[in-house]
């Protein structure tokens, strides 16, 4: 596929319904100091869950940007699909495809050049497994399933929170919740996988994960309540730098982080905070803070993102359907907005993507 450069003013924050009649992307405009402003909502030709819940899919990238933000791919897990839209002027929206998931309620997506992988959870009481699918990209953003790149995970019921490329789209990491594994493929040339190579997860409930341009992964665990980090040989193997590092708060499930500062972001959902920890040279993490994702009430703070820029950090608040919008200052997070009039449901939105 080849690159475009990225031709939008300003920057954008989108974020998904999941609503089951008819799934939405919705737009907002960046402003003064990373402020928000809803501009439109787009139907992604799917219909998502619907579920009046804080966090209806259990994943992290249900809603993603393609690397030059040219693209943007979203799940519709009731309808068993992805939706692929071009991105425009200002950051609209056109729907270009709707295509088949690979398997049963797709949850998180990731991109690395021409290539898509969607994980699947799968329906346990029908029989129907956990699995990841991969697609090609066009120039276009239409989505063509590659034969026979349907993979099963370490178990059937696995149930895959995200998926993830390394920086140079030699490898794809799956976080599994129910097996406490983290397992990695191999992508071969033509966008198949070979694998997976099995790993234990530092700490239990493995969710959220996060590549840095170093290669380092990092991995929230909702069960540990704690954030890992790790180097990932050449064979898939996972080497601990540092393993389950608590933040003494409750559900620990989404990370985020900076692309051009060591700093990283967990979603404490059940605490309604937000922990920011440093990364150092080595890879090692060290907690530096810990802030409310509202002022007021309690909220939920799940999908996250930082900003192209390394400005501002977005977080989806899954009680409240809010954006709570805070400037990053030498790894200190500082609230700037709690924006309310998101077009979001109060619960079951899912998926938040950042320029």
């Amino acid at each position: 596929m080849k690159r475009k450069k990225d031709r939008r003013c300003g920057g954008m924050v989108y974020a998904m319904t999941n609503a089951s009649v008819n799934n939405e992307v919705i737009l907002f405009h960046r402003g003064d100091c990373g402020r928000l402003t809803r501009i439109q909502s787009y139907a992604t030709g799917g219909s998502g869950t619907g579920t009046a819940v804080i966090d209806p899919l259990a994943s992290q990238g249900s809603l993603i940007l393609s690397h030059h933000g040219c693209f943007l791919f979203a799940v519709n897990a009731e309808s068993d699909s992805i939706s692929s839209f071009r991105v425009g002027a200002h950051g609209t929206l056109t729907l270009v495809d709707v295509e088949p998931s690979g398997g049963v309620k797709p949850n998180s997506l990731s991109v690395s050049g021409n290539l898509l992988y969607v994980s699947n959870v799968g329906n346990a009481s029908n029989s129907i497994a956990s699995n990841i699918t991969g697609f090609r990209i066009d120039n276009d953003g239409f989505l063509t399933p590659i034969i026979g790149a349907t993979y099963p995970l370490s178990t059937t019921t696995a149930q895959p929170a995200c998926v993830v490329f390394s920086p140079d789209g030699s490898q794809l990491v799956v976080s599994e919740v129910n097996t406490n594994r983290i397992i990695v493929f191999q992508v071969n040339i033509d966008g198949t996988l070979n694998g997976p190579t099995i790993n234990n997860s530092s700490g239990g409930g493995p969710f959220g994960s996060v590549f840095l341009y170093t290669g380092l992964l990092l991995v929230s665990e909702a069960g540990a309540n704690a954030l890992s980090s790790y180097n990932v040989t050449g064979g898939g193997s996972l080497n601990t730098i540092s393993g389950s590092v608590p933040n003494g708060q409750s559900a620990v499930c989404w990370v985020a982080a900076s692309r051009c500062k060591p700093y990283a972001f967990t979603s404490n959902t059940g605490s309604g905070t937000i922990t920011t920890y440093c990364v150092s040279n080595n890879g090692s993490l060290v907690l530096e803070d810990i802030v409310y994702s509202t002022r007021r009430e309690i909220a939920a703070p799940i999908d996250s993102g930082v900003s192209r820029d390394g400005c501002n950090f977005y977080v989806l608040n899954g009680n409240q359907g809010s954006i709570s919008v805070f400037l990053i200052r030498n790894g200190c997070l500082i609230l700037l907005q709690v924006i309310r009039d998101t077009g979001l449901p109060i619960l079951g939105a899912q998926g938040l993507a950042v320029l």
